[in-house]
């Protein structure tokens, strides 16, 4: 029997080979390869030509300079592809991702197998190991959000799984309502920890008027991402900023369109379809900043939003997949962020880079003092209701150029929305989806390193 520190090594090494095997292999190899290296997630999703307003709204917000800004924008695109391969190897004992860093260049990949280290750091991440895996931690938030439909939880308005710490945190004004809320949705309590806030997040509507659209009588919003569902044109927006069948106007006052589905709470997504007006760009509201798909960003990463009320601000993205009460009740799978925002912002855009992110839903504290807002993810909109994002271009090749991708066919299509670990065939060949996305035209999985992985 070998001794326990050369079984260790060995069992290290074996685990290192079957992720490598898997397409994790690393930055430094001592054989040079013949063949070009693939294109870099950076270059494949199109977030190295920022735009001047983005740009500046990153340096303002976060601290940057101008190249500061731009190298994290390139890390970030880079450290999701890194950590949807790596997802995607570990399996069950993947514990999350996130990134660090003015510039975001420090991933941090957990895990809770020992043996999964070397693998982890052979592709240039850092490797933490933790007691439990993010599945697990995302099963107790889904028996939170189940407990939590079935009394009030204003008292105890957020909880979200957070990867840095390895628990399920609960925010509340009152401890005891926190703790109340664990037990009966039945969570260990070493898997969870409460955290005391004043926070009390609400609905960013506004009555007052102003620029964006106006729903009905008066109310007003901002206009999230344009879409189109076969030929008619429309935007993504917040459930809570009108129901289904209501009407509205533009910032000019002139008919805009109609409400043709809403949800909220439970989640905060609606959509609007537009008269023949108006046409959908790829434009995001008030700013040069153009949309190029929906990745989702890691958490850590920088996320910019506009609004109708305050523009351009921006920060970084701190919890994935949160739970939070407002007044109205509780709304699921949301994403955390350190963005202000203020009453009359509600549906504007968040995005990462050229990448949509979601709309504003709601928060606490404004753009003087600083706050917390949520945005709900645009792809669950996109999915849900059958809508497609409108985007600059085809990909990340040239339409009229791209790289052969043998035959076509097989089960991937352009328009559907893909998660993480979600498999497709094309061309002959199968792939792991490595990001959440809505797949476009010239983002066929052989063109997409950073979005799909080959089986």
């Amino acid at each position: 029997m070998l001794p326990r520190h050369l079984r260790a090594a060995c069992a290290a090494a074996a685990a290192a080979g079957a992720l490598l095997a898997a397409g994790l292999s690393g930055s430094a190899s001592a054989q040079p390869s013949a063949s070009p290296a693939p294109p870099t997630a950076a270059e494949t999703l199109r977030t190295d030509a920022a735009p001047p307003a983005l740009l500046g709204a990153l340096q303002r917000d976060l601290g940057l300079d101008r190249r500061q800004a731009e190298r994290r924008l390139a890390n970030e695109a880079e450290a999701g592809a890194t950590a949807g391969r790596l997802g995607a190897a570990l399996g069950g004992d993947f514990a999350g991702a996130w990134v660090r860093g003015a510039e975001s260049d420090t991933l941090t990949v957990a895990t809770t197998d020992p043996a999964d280290v070397p693998a982890i750091r052979a592709h240039g991440a850092r490797a933490v190991v933790v007691e439990h895996s993010l599945a697990a931690l995302d099963a107790a938030k889904a028996r939170v959000d189940r407990a939590a439909a079935h009394r009030a939880t204003t008292d105890a308005p957020v909880w979200y799984v957070d990867v840095p710490t390895n628990t399920l945190v609960v925010e509340a004004v009152r401890p005891d309502a926190a703790r109340s809320l664990l037990a009966a949705a039945h969570v260990d309590a070493s898997l969870a920890r409460i955290v005391k806030s004043a926070e009390r997040p609400r609905a960013l509507y506004d009555l007052r008027g102003g620029d964006a659209y106006y729903i009905g009588s008066g109310s007003r919003c901002s206009i999230g991402f344009p879409v189109t569902r076969g030929t008619q044109q429309g935007f993504a927006t917040a459930g809570h900023c009108g129901r289904a069948g209501a009407t509205t106007t533009g910032s000019n006052r002139v008919a805009q369109g109609t409400f043709q589905a809403s949800v909220f709470p439970g989640n905060d997504m609606a959509w609007v379809a537009t008269n023949a007006n108006w046409t959908a760009t790829p434009n995001v509201t008030g700013s040069s900043v153009q949309v190029a798909g929906s990745t989702q960003a890691p958490v850590g990463s920088s996320v910019c939003r506009s609004g109708s009320t305050t523009g351009w601000h921006c920060g970084t993205v701190q919890q994935l997949n949160t739970s939070v009460t407002y007044q109205e009740g509780t709304v699921s799978g949301v994403t955390r962020t350190s963005v202000c925002a203020e009453p009359g912002d509600s549906g504007g855009s968040f995005i990462s880079g050229s990448q949509a992110q979601g709309v504003t839903s709601g928060g606490s504290g404004n753009c003087t003092s600083g706050g917390t807002t949520y945005f709900q993810p645009v792809n669950p909109i996109l999915q849900s209701y059958g809508l497609t994002l409108k985007t600059t271009g085809t990909g990340p090749e040239d339409p009229e150029d791209p790289e052969d991708p043998g035959e076509p066919g097989g089960t991937w299509a352009a328009g559907t929305v893909y998660q993480a670990g979600d498999t497709v065939t094309y061309g002959g060949a199968a792939y792991r989806c490595l990001q959440g996305h809505q797949a476009q035209s010239g983002w066929e999985p052989p063109n997409a390193p950073a979005l799909w992985q080959r089986l």
